[in-house]
């Protein structure tokens, strides 16, 4: 199953480390972001990427290409100029890298991947936010429900997507909400093929339309996660998720 990872958008809540790179890739430890999410998925045995590029898509399409490089032992003969990588320490994935256009909404970018997703399920996350998610279980819970589409539903604060849940039906989906809520949208969605015909085009927004009409058409369920959910849209986010992974306290750690 294909992972998606939505990674194309400018950044400007946290514009003191976006003006250089995009969002997905600001460190925490030796590693951005969007490495520490890849890492997650792998290891429940994910490993097939498609990161939607947009803003300084070539910033990421970089990072990627010398990953081998910068991830084990280099010798280099400067006379012949041979080298020879050693203790070469990389997951085995495969990534692709895919440029969706500068200015295209969340839902745009995962329509603009249709081809290379192909007619099979697949899923979808924020580049810039991480959680001690089973997805195991996760992906056993969509199969279970027989619907078109699944949300992570997490517990931060209010000023994210909310979510009106009847057990585990999606009754309402209200992005941004300003109300006192008790389930956001926290991403990590799983969907099926047929998800990508809700999406109109590049103006489109994940949580907008398609959602809504997934919710009429009772398309829609919510994979209820109590556990660790953190973004990482401001600075003081960002230090958060720096300090605990320099303590060994970082939940989203599920690998060795």
């Amino acid at each position: 199953m294909k992972v998606v990872i939505l990674a194309g958008g400018f950044g400007t809540r946290i514009s003191e480390e976006t003006d250089n790179k995009p969002k997905p890739m600001i460190p925490i430890g030796n590693w951005p972001i969007l490495v520490h999410i890849m890492m997650i998925y792998s290891h429940f045995g994910h490993k097939d990427f498609l990161v939607a590029c947009g803003y300084k898509g070539e910033y990421i399409k970089e990072y990627f290409s010398n990953f081998r490089h910068h991830n084990s032992d280099l010798f280099v003969d400067l006379e012949s100029g041979h080298l020879e990588h050693t203790n070469i320490r990389v997951p085995k994935w495969k990534i692709g890298c895919i440029d969706t256009g500068q200015n295209t909404m969340t839902g745009g970018r995962v329509r603009r991947l249709r081809d290379h997703i192909g007619n099979e399920r697949f899923m979808v996350t924020y580049g810039d936010g991480v959680g001690d998610i089973d997805i195991a279980k996760l992906v056993a819970f969509h199969e279970s429900h027989g619907k078109l589409a699944t949300v992570t539903a997490v517990r931060p604060p209010a000023r994210f997507g909310a979510l009106k849940l009847d057990d585990d039906r999606v009754l309402s989906f209200n992005e941004k909400s300003n109300a006192d809520v008790g389930w956001i949208n926290g991403g990590f969605f799983v969907f099926e093929p047929d998800f990508l015909d809700l999406i109109d085009g590049d103006g489109t927004h994940l949580e907008t339309d398609p959602m809504t009409r997934l919710v009429e058409a009772d398309e829609l369920r919510a994979f209820q996660h109590d556990g660790f959910w953190q973004p990482m849209d401001t600075l003081r986010e960002h230090r958060n998720l720096v300090q605990m992974w320099e303590t060994g306290t970082a939940p989203w750690k599920l690998w060795d």
